[in-house]
């Protein structure tokens, strides 16, 4: 075997050392045959890789030995020529790349055969040159995901030839330029999440065979042109996100193929037209965020193809017109944030393909129909901001598939129903801000997959269910502003997936230091005003990630533990109206994130330490109502952003600092003293509050 490749070798040597003289062959017959030349073309490629910033390993294979043709991203096509067929570039495919380099440094003259060049995601920069019109036979562009800077050149419009223009995602800048309308051989036009600016050219008009055209994210402006009518062949049409203008043209009616309509986050205003609903192919329609105004055409329950309608952050009035009950393969119906009145109407229990129902933030009224609990599909429920009365039906229940349930700020009353421990996938529900009263259903404790619940601030009564984190994921648990009592729900102590419990202002009782855990990601715990009772426990202390902790008007007893000063993260602090003895701990002053601290009304004793000076973000202090002696010190001035500072009913001594009074954020009000009393605080009778 080694003597037979010791015998091919000099023959691989010939063979390596006549690729250049073929290539050298082939120029010579090009000068004699209109200039065709691999060789040329091998050149311009070499070159244009010559120029970059470190070249990438797809073009290690580019090398001066070989032909252009073997190379990676290289596609050669023979193309017939009198009597001869020539190998020619036409194909450049290095999408993915990190090529990082300029598109002026490739000689596209050098290459007029190339039909496709797909650079999609590399780093080149630069403009995008004039010179690419010599691309006589160029097809297919895209350059999307790069950093190419400049304006989209006017000769790109000489490209008769091209059928795909794609430069998103870059930098260009300026106007669009009229000369794109000459590319009527073009299908798909986008030019996505650029900078360009400017009114749609109406010579977009003249491309009578465009199927896409996506001109989104930019800063265009102006009126979408009439001449877009004339896009009879278009199927997606997406115009999102510019600072396009005036009135939803009519014409777009004339788009009978459309399947798709993005026209939202512009400033489009008047009624939806009733053009529109011929489209009868539609799919998707999205006008939201604009300025649209005038009820919801009934005509749009003839769109029975649409799979989303998207009319959210509009100025639209009027009811929701039963006729779009016939939109049965709607997927998503999105209404929130316009000025719709009226029921919710009974026909849209009639979509049961649909998966979310968005009705929230308008003025709805009535109550909800039992009939919803047919959309068994359904994932998203927001009826949340409107004026809904009645009770919650029974049939939500039904509702099997559901995960997020809004139903907060409206005025719902009666109990909830117990049919909502079905809803086994819910991660997501809130109905605060209602009139609901009666218990909370044990059932609750079925839901293993609940993230947040919401009930704050109804008439709720009873016992929480003690196993209302059974699944071990809840993070929010917010029922503030009820009538719940009994114990601290057992559960909670071992969730340690809980990032916010508001419990404030109800009849909880037991005692704090056994029904609260460790919890590595709680940011706020509100046990303000309910019957809690026993000490602060270190396992609060533990909870490093607290940045509110709340646990005012309770009967909680013994110190504030040194250990507090591990929540470094701690902003707001309140122990108020409890029975706390003991000092302040002297490590509470190395919450250097102190923004509020009340420990008003409690049997604190023990002076204020110099090491006040440490809390440099405090703006509100409340230590009145204790048991404090001895002098305010003048570090308390220290604390330049101080706005509200209570400290009467102490047995503090001396004058008020100097430090302290000229505090600029402080305003003085002293009750019961006509004057600042020579800054004098009076034994005894220490009624200053300043705020």
């Amino acid at each position: 075997m080694q003597k037979l490749g010791s015998k091919m070798r000099p023959l691989l040597y010939l063979r390596l050392l006549l690729v250049p003289c073929l290539l050298l062959l082939q120029e010579a017959c090009a000068a004699r045959h209109g200039g065709i030349s691999l060789r040329s073309q091998h050149m311009a490629l070499l070159h244009w890789k010559a120029t970059l910033a470190t070249p990438p390993l797809q073009m290690s294979s580019w090398q001066e030995n070989t032909s252009p043709c073997n190379w990676t991203g290289i596609m050669c096509t023979a193309v017939p020529h009198g009597r001869r067929m020539p190998w020619v570039v036409t194909n450049i495919s290095l999408p993915d790349a990190g090529i990082r380099g300029q598109l002026g440094e490739l000689n596209f003259s050098a290459l007029p055969f190339l039909a496709y060049i797909d650079l999609t995601n590399n780093s080149l920069h630069g403009a995008l040159p004039p010179s690419i019109n010599s691309l006589s036979a160029l097809s297919v562009l895209k350059l999307p995901y790069n950093q190419l800077t400049g304006k989209i050149p006017h000769e790109i419009g000489d490209l008769q030839s091209l059928r795909w223009l794609d430069l998103s995602f870059n930098r260009l800048a300026r106007h669009i330029p009229p000369s794109l309308g000459n590319l009527t051989m073009l299908t798909n036009l986008t030019i996505h999440q650029t900078m360009v600016s400017g009114p749609i050219p109406e010579e977009i008009g003249r491309l009578v065979n465009l199927q896409i055209l996506q001109l989104s994210n930019n800063t265009l402006s102006g009126m979408i042109p009439k001449t877009l009518g004339n896009l009879t062949q278009l199927y997606h049409l997406d115009l999102f996100s510019n600072q396009l203008s005036g009135p939803i043209p009519q014409v777009l009616g004339r788009l009978v193929h459309l399947q798709i309509l993005i026209l939202c986050k512009n400033d489009f205003s008047g009624p939806i037209p009733i053009s529109i609903t011929n489209l009868t192919k539609m799919n998707t329609l999205y006008l939201n965020e604009n300025q649209i105004t005038g009820p919801l055409p009934p005509e749009l329950g003839t769109l029975d193809m649409l799979n989303i309608l998207k009319l959210e952050k509009n100025q639209m009035t009027g009811s929701i017109p039963l006729e779009l009950g016939n939109l049965t393969m709607l997927n998503s119906l999105y209404l929130y944030t316009n000025q719709i009145t009226g029921p919710i109407p009974l026909e849209l229990g009639y979509l049961l393909n649909l998966q979310d129902l968005e009705l929230d933030d308008n003025q709805i009224s009535g109550s909800i129909p039992g009939i919803i609990g047919n959309l068994t599909k359904l994932v998203q429920l927001s009826l949340s901001e409107n004026q809904i009365t009645g009770f919650i039906p029974q049939e939500i229940g039904n509702l099997m598939n559901l995960q997020y349930l809004y139903l907060d700020l409206n005025q719902i009353s009666g109990s909830i129903p117990k049919t909502f421990g079905k809803l086994q996938s819910m991660q997501l529900l809130s109905i605060s801000d209602n009139k609901l009263s009666g218990s909370l259903p044990q059932e609750f404790g079925d839901l293993t997959n609940l993230v947040r619940l919401g009930l704050k601030n109804n008439s709720l009564q009873g016992p929480l269910p003690a196993n209302i984190c059974s699944g071990g994921r809840l993070q929010l648990l917010e029922v503030a502003r009820n009538m719940f009592n009994g114990p601290i729900p057992s559960s909670l102590k071992t969730c340690t997936s809980l990032v916010e419990i508001s419990l404030a202002k109800n009849q909880l009782t037991g005692d704090i230091s056994q029904h609260f855990g460790v919890y590595p990601q709680l940011t706020e715990l509100s046990l303000t005003s309910n019957r809690l009772s026993g000490q602060i426990s270190p396992n609060l202390c533990a909870c490093t990630q607290l940045t509110v902790l709340h646990l005012a008007q309770n009967m909680i007893t013994g110190s504030i533990p040194p250990i507090i000063s591990k929540l470094y993260n701690l902003v707001e602090l309140t122990l108020s109206s409890n029975r706390l003895s003991g000092r302040i701990p002297p490590e509470i002053y190395s919450l250097a994130n102190l923004y509020k601290m009340n420990l008003s009304s409690n049997q604190l004793s023990g002076y204020i330490p110099t090491q006040i000076k440490k809390l440099s973000n405090l703006g509100y202090l409340d230590i009145s109502g204790n048991r404090l002696s001895g002098l305010i010190p003048g570090e308390l001035g220290a604390c330049m952003k101080l706005q509200f500072l209570k400290i009467n009913n102490n047995s503090f001594s001396g004058s008020l600092p100097g430090a302290v009074g000229s505090l600029a954020g402080l305003l003085p009000v002293c009750r019961g003293m006509t004057t600042w009393c020579n800054r004098k605080v009076r034994l005894g009778i220490n009624i200053c509050l300043l705020v």
